[in-house]
């Protein structure tokens, strides 16, 4: 039985998931469908790449990924299909891929649509999850891209003893994740004391390895999913601290 995971921003109150489902079920009955959220703020293609991101590679090989976010956000109305690393993927080409991954598919192809209208996203996303799931090939289900649309994202200035970074996700616990994975701070920082500093809190002085290493209420920060966080022990971090996606932060580590 094949996987498809969806992610989207259709949210629940309308038919749009049902319908979306029962067209790939209609493609290919015997389908297991995995919701990974559909409550993606609206066209917001950031938050739908830092979920799926860090999440596809969960799934057994061969699970094909069908994210539906800001569909005509890009120039060309334009689904793109693609394998990498042993997973399918298919969505609209308004850069969200290349959030997704450090390193682009080689082999992409792209399926368009006319109209601007639900009914065609459907059709579109339904025929080549069936086709994927059927082991047709993917150079007959589209024409090769070589223009993929790419999207800049924010990414962070370091120097010998300080990280630049930003907020590039605020989860349903308003924790903040920050574009500044461990690889990385581990790397300037070489187990060297930090202050961690956000807009014009007090900052943080050491890494925690849970929520409740600090009083409750108290800010901390972590990493959780590889990327480091500021959180509030059961509380909610970007409310009490008045932070959102985009806000700089700065991570100074002693010489």
């Amino acid at each position: 039985m094949a996987i498809v995971t969806l992610t989207t921003d259709f949210g629940l109150h309308d038919y749009y998931v049902p319908v979306i489902k029962g067209a790939m079920l209609h493609q290919q009955p015997d389908l297991n469908i995995v919701d990974i959220s559909h409550n993606i703020k609206s066209h917001d293609i950031v938050q739908a790449a830092f979920v799926l991101r860090n999440t596809w590679h969960y799934f057994p090989d061969g699970t094909v990924h069908v994210v539906s976010v800001n569909n005509f956000g890009g120039e060309k109305r334009r689904f793109l299909v693609f394998q990498q690393d042993n997973h399918y993927f298919v969505g609209p080409d308004n850069g969200i891929f290349s959030l997704i991954f450090d390193t682009p598919p080689q082999y992409v192809y792209g399926i368009s649509f006319d109209g601007l209208n639900f009914q065609h996203v459907r059709d579109c996303v339904a025929e080549a999850v069936g086709r994927i799931v059927r082991n047709e090939p993917l150079a007959e289900m589209g024409t090769f891209v070589e223009d993929m649309v790419q999207r800049i994202t924010l990414q962070p200035v370091i120097s010998k003893n300080q990280i630049r970074g930003a907020i590039i996700y605020v989860d349903n616990y308003e924790n903040c994740v920050l574009n500044i994975n461990k690889t990385l701070f581990e790397r300037v920082g070489k187990n060297r004391p930090f202050n961690l500093y956000f807009k014009r809190h007090e900052p943080i002085k050491g890494l925690s390895q849970h929520y409740n290493d600090v009083p409750i209420g108290e800010i901390l920060c972590l990493f959780n999913s590889d990327f480091l966080e500021i959180a509030v022990n059961m509380g909610k971090a970007s409310e009490l601290l008045g932070l959102k996606v985009e806000d700089t932060v700065q991570i100074d580590f002693e010489e």
